[in-house]
């Protein structure tokens, strides 16, 4: 009972200080009173390339919300690897299954498989892929 309520006591205590005020201990002596004006440069990176605005009106969106690489990929091949990501999603699934029924898989854990976990995020790519081909066929491409 004492090691409970010293628990209890020492996760008050740690709750309580989270919420009182910090006094600020250090201050800053020689502060500058102006700067001088630097003018902003704009970064060219790879990553801010697609830094537009990604809003739109309307029922579907435009080619550029999917990035770069899959708003140049047609409908037709996004479908073919929604498809395939789909098979492999199943595929990991139904052998999962299979493996469950092995007697005492389940104390053991030897139904979980590394493949099988990987080869499950297929379902997620599925349905990325899928929206991706849906966007782009409705953009005419």
């Amino acid at each position: 009972m004492a090691k409970l309520s010293l628990l209890l006591l020492a996760a008050i205590v740690a709750i309580s200080t989270a919420f009182a005020p910090v006094a600020q201990t250090a201050t800053r002596v020689n502060q500058v009173s102006f700067a001088p004006k630097m003018e902003e440069q704009r970064s060219t990176s790879l990553f801010m390339a697609e830094a537009d605005d990604m809003t739109w009106e309307g029922e579907y969106p435009p080619s550029k919300v999917l990035g770069p690489i899959m708003s140049k990929m047609p409908s037709g091949v996004l479908g073919i690897m929604s498809i395939g990501f789909l098979g492999v999603c199943v595929y990991s699934c139904v052998q999962s299954g299979l493996l469950l029924r092995i007697p005492g898989a389940t104390d053991t854990g030897e139904w979980v498989k590394p493949e099988y976990v990987i080869m499950g995020f297929g379902g997620p790519l599925a349905w990325g892929t899928h929206v991706a081909s849906w966007i782009q066929r409705k953009n005419g491409m």
